[in-house]
């Protein structure tokens, strides 16, 4: 059999697609209906078993078939099954549980297509590439399915292959999005317009990068270097010499699903951590590096002990945890614009500045440039303030999403192409950590790993928004300051010291000059010096500023200005 002709693509390409499909009417006819069909039966089921009182029995039966019917139908909508299965606020617990089910249980192709694959994308055969490979795949996910594998030089590996013939159902799928999505766009309510056929584009993109898994493996290479200063993300090393476009050679990891409770318990590594890794290496994705993983359902992310002997009995304390982060398929850059505006936009929604908030939805694409944002800016600080509340624990994303979902009801509102997939990411993890601790609030996470970056950026960028967050309209406003601290030291893991000595190094600075001004303004504004807000602020810092630290870190800022600097030599360094 020959090569299917949109096997050559190797990019996602609309317009071929569409060219190649609209020649061939029965495919897409007959694609259609079987997709509405599958569905039909699937809904009728569900308004039987309404009408009937048959809810309540027949509800594993329901979940099951949905099931089913999305594997039915292919790669396409077992995504979106693995979307869902990550959002336990959105999805009751019966189908919440056969939709997990989807990330790495799905009905694997025959091992004889498997390895004639592997043999023939390695240009050799199997024997010569592994000392021995499972004889069953370890796991089937929408796109390959995964075996367990050692090489000759004795490292443990996985090795992925991709399931075959793929390109034609993907793209067919694609075609048939793509033109329900121009369909439906003057219909829909939340202002999208032809920004819906950009989001299936995006979608065929990133769907085009992960089929390809050369590019995969520089993903994860990329990842890795981001993170190569954090030993709570692993990354799996990719072994090129037996990889492929079809066929990925990595790392073993040994882990637990993020799902699974019972064995991360037994483990005895500590649920809160594995959170906060997951919230924060998200955070860092998007705040810092820009590179980040759009795809990271518990299929792709494990929970792994230390890298270290414990002991065999279970510890009284729970173990630091490591988070292993793999399938890098589905990624997406950021530039640094856009990067930087997100940020601007934490930033402002922190300070609960609505009117610099509406401008930032300008720049990220919300909104378009000709908007006239005054009569939006009511209404965000509606939104957002009521969603906030006056606890952080009252902030989750379903909250935000909601609101904010009946607020482009009324407003030009829509949603950048890229935003589609970092939308995805953000509810997906917040949908992971509820999984793991119902309780969770995902800014009782991230506003103190915002205020830590904030107190301890070194670069102008992160300077420039802590003088935004400290001054509001020429003011210095002392009580953000406090806000900050007792922020970043929420978690009880912030030593204030290194943001001190920092502080004091950029005052002295050229380029704390002005801040040198302002905060002598500050003190004596008003006609009076504000020796209460000094001391509130000493009592929140004190217990951790003792005499002895706080000398020689002072000494260690003064040194980089004094004209000795270069050959000064300090007690107890060997700076010269």
């Amino acid at each position: 059999m020959g090569q299917h002709p949109l096997e050559r693509l190797r990019r996602y390409d609309a317009c071929a697609i569409a060219q190649y499909y609209r020649l061939r009417p029965w495919l897409t006819i007959w694609r259609t209906l079987r997709i509405v069909f599958s569905f039909l039966s699937f809904f009728l089921g569900l308004q039987f078993d309404r009408l009937q009182n048959l809810e309540e029995q027949n509800k594993l039966k329901r979940a099951d078939q949905l099931r089913r019917t999305l594997i039915s139908l292919g790669p396409t909508f077992i995504k979106v099954g693995q979307a869902l299965s990550t959002r336990p606020d959105l999805v009751r617990k019966d189908f919440l549980e056969e939709l997990t089910k989807l990330q790495d249980q799905l009905p694997p192709f025959p091992n004889h297509i498997a390895f004639s694959i592997i043999e023939r994308e390695l240009n050799r055969p199997l024997e010569e590439s592994y000392r021995q490979i499972s004889l069953e795949p370890v796991a089937a996910a929408s796109l390959g399915q995964v075996y367990r594998a050692r090489l000759f030089s004795g490292e443990e590996v996985a090795v992925k292959v991709q399931r075959p013939n793929l390109m034609p159902v993907l793209t067919l799928d694609l075609y048939l999005m793509r033109w329900a999505a121009s369909w439906m766009s003057p219909w829909l309510p939340l202002n999208l317009g032809h920004d819906l056929t950009l989001i299936v584009d995006e979608f065929g993109n990133k769907l085009f990068e992960e089929v390809d898994y050369l590019n995969e493996g520089r993903n994860a290479e990329k990842f890795a270097t981001n993170f190569r200063g954090d030993p709570r993300v692993k990354v799996p090393a990719i072994y090129w010499r037996y990889s492929s476009q079809r066929v990925l050679t990595l790392e073993w990891i040994h882990g637990f699903k993020l799902t699974d409770t019972e064995r991360i318990r037994e483990a005895g590594l500590a649920k809160d951590d594995l959170i906060e890794i997951g919230v924060t290496a998200g955070l860092q994705q998007l705040l810092e590096h820009g590179f980040f993983h759009a795809d990271p359902h518990p299929g792709n992310l494990f929970a792994m002990a230390p890298q270290c002997p414990v002991d065999s009995k279970v510890p009284t304390e729970p173990l630091r945890a490591q988070m292993a982060y793999i399938d890098f398929g589905m990624m997406d850059q950021l530039d640094e614009t856009t990067k930087e505006n997100l940020v601007d936009a934490v930033v402002h929604l922190i300070n609960r500045d609505y009117d610099d908030l509406a401008k930032d939805f300008v720049k990220l694409g919300f909104l378009t440039s000709d908007v006239d944002i005054q009569p939006i800016i009511p209404a965000l600080e509606e939104v957002f303030s009521s969603a906030i509340g006056e606890s952080v624990r009252d902030f989750n994303f379903k909250t935000i999403t909601d609101r904010f979902s009946e607020l482009m009801y009324d407003y030009p509102f829509r949603v950048p192409a890229k935003f589609a997939l970092i939308i995805r990411s953000l509810v997906t993890q917040e949908g992971i950590a509820l999984t793991i601790n119902p309780n969770f609030r995902i800014v009782e996470v991230a506003l103190p790993y915002v205020a830590k970056r904030l107190l301890t950026g070194e670069s102008p960028e992160i300077r420039r928004r802590l003088l935004e967050v400290l001054f509001k309209g020429g003011r210095f406003q002392w009580h953000r300051l406090e806000n900050l601290i007792a922020v970043a030291r929420t978690k009880g893991n912030f030593d204030l010291l290194p943001s001190a000595q920092l502080g004091l190094q950029y005052l002295l600075s050229d380029e704390g000059k002005y801040l040198r001004q302002q905060l002598v303004i500050a003190l004596t504004e008003d006609d009076r010096l504000h020796t209460e807000e000094v001391q509130r602020l000493w009592n929140l810092i004190k217990d951790e500023l003792q005499p002895a630290r706080l000398f020689n870190a002072a000494l260690a800022a003064l040194v980089e200005f004094t004209p000795l600097a270069g050959t000064a030599i300090i007690p107890g360094s060997r700076r010269s």
